[in-house]
Parts: structure tokens; sequence; C-alpha cells
């Protein structure tokens, strides 16, 4: 784990460009950036590996996102079709063991949770992986993270403009993607309807800032858990990573 977690460090450090918000650059953290686009009409902004990449990006007035996200930008992908070929298989899962997934309850400060992706290249059969954890965290924020993660582990390999066919249990994170809940959330200034308060909007700013880099990905759903090999993958890491954590912090109970 602590092999894992150094590496993670490393590659999830991200530069945030902003193109169009209440103050333009590049920033190095997301709350920072946060302050700069939450609530700003039209905000342009997108994360990148390098600060080079995301300076050039700002320079060019935001290419990539020439606009705030609509049905027609956020979609990341229709249901794929029979004879569509991909070149990469991406899944991804999250996962908390805690007292909230059951009516009334609540997650503890001490519940542990993981999140997981697989990467698998058709051509060579590389696989790529990654897993991490906390503690306190839900269920459905272990399932953005994944995918968050999972995204931004595509660009760092240069796989992001490849067909990739997504394969999540998570169908709340794909219908965010796939009926455009993303693009209702972000004209209500990241709230859902009402002015209710969204969750983990924070996470969910940053993965509609990766989503425009994927212009040939396709999100399908699998059953949890059951007999799609992949999907078995990433559940069998994240338990993996979320006994590491009780391993690591005895105490938490």
């Amino acid at each position: 784990m602590e092999r894992w977690n150094g590496w993670w460090q490393e590659m999830a450090k991200r530069y945030y460009a902003v193109a169009k918000g209440k103050k333009t650059g590049v920033f190095t953290d997301w709350p920072t950036t946060q302050k700069q686009v939450s609530g700003f009409p039209g905000a342009r902004y997108k994360s990148f590996p390098t600060r080079q990449e995301a300076q050039a990006w700002v320079n060019a007035g935001g290419p990539i996102q020439k606009k705030p996200a609509t049905k027609a930008n956020i979609k990341a992908a229709p249901q794929p079709s029979t004879n569509k070929q991909y070149t990469v298989a991406f899944w991804s899962d999250g996962g908390s063991r805690n007292t909230g997934n059951v009516p009334g309850g609540h997650v503890r400060t001490t519940d542990p949770a993981a999140w997981a992706y697989l990467i698998v290249t058709e051509s060579t059969r590389i696989q790529y992986s990654g897993s991490a954890g906390e503690f306190g965290a839900t269920n459905n924020r272990m399932e953005i993270m994944g995918l968050l993660q999972g995204l931004r582990r595509l660009q760092a390999l240069k796989l992001n403009r490849e067909p990739i066919l997504a394969t999540l249990d998570s169908k709340y994170v794909l219908s965010a993607i796939n009926d455009h809940w993303l693009a209702g959330w972000q004209r209500r200034g990241w709230q859902r309807a009402n002015n209710q308060p969204l969750a983990n909007a924070e996470l969910w700013q940053q993965l509609a800032a990766e989503l425009p880099a994927f212009p040939h990905i396709d999100f399908v759903w699998t059953k949890g858990h059951a007999n799609n090999s992949g999907n078995v993958f990433v559940d069998e890491l994240l338990n993996k990573t979320m006994d590491e954590l009780i391993k690591k912090a005895p105490n938490q109970s």
C-alpha cells in the first residue's frame, strides 16, 4: 500500500487551467480552482497532468471546452453499438463498509472505504490498475473517485482518445453521465433541483472537467460482483485496500 500510495500521490498531481472564471490562470489545487469557477456563468476550466499543458490551454482561450457543459458536450457516449471496435477496456468501482448501507444508517469516521480501477489495452493486453482508500467516505464518493482517478490514469497513458469501453456497476454515476445529470447540476451552480445541496459537488465538477478529453468513450452498466471478470477484479482490489486500511489502523472500529 505504501508503494501504491506514493505512486498515486505523484500521478494524482494535477494542474487546473481556468480560461474563464473569476480569475484565470493555472492553479495547483482544486479548492482554489473551485473558488474561481463556482457560480461564474460560462466558466471554462480543465485539468492537466503538467503545468505546460495547462498554461497552453489557457493561452489558447480554452479550445477544448468552448462553452459550459450542456447535453451536447457533457454526454460521454451513447450505448455502444454491437459492431464498434474498442482498443481499451476500463472498469472502476467504489465501496464502503459502513452503516450507511442500511435504512437510517450513517457513515462513521471509522468506516473504511476505497476505490479501484482496471485498464486493459487490446493490442498488448497490458493491465494497469490502481486503488486507494480512506476512512469515513460514502460508497457514492468512492464510486466517483474510482472513475475520476481511472480517467486521469488513461490521460497519463495517452489513451484518452482511443475507443474505450468503460464498465461500471454504479447506476448513480452512469446516470450522471449518460442521462445528463451533470449538465443540469452545472446549470444550477452545482446544486440539485430546488437548490438542494449536491453531495460530492467538488468531485462532480472535476469529473465534468475531465470528460471532454475522452471523445470515444462508451459507458455501460454491469451487475456488481457477478460474472463480469473486470468488475470482480476491481471489487476484490478495493476490498484488499480496505483490509490494508484496517490493518494499519487497528484501533479503527
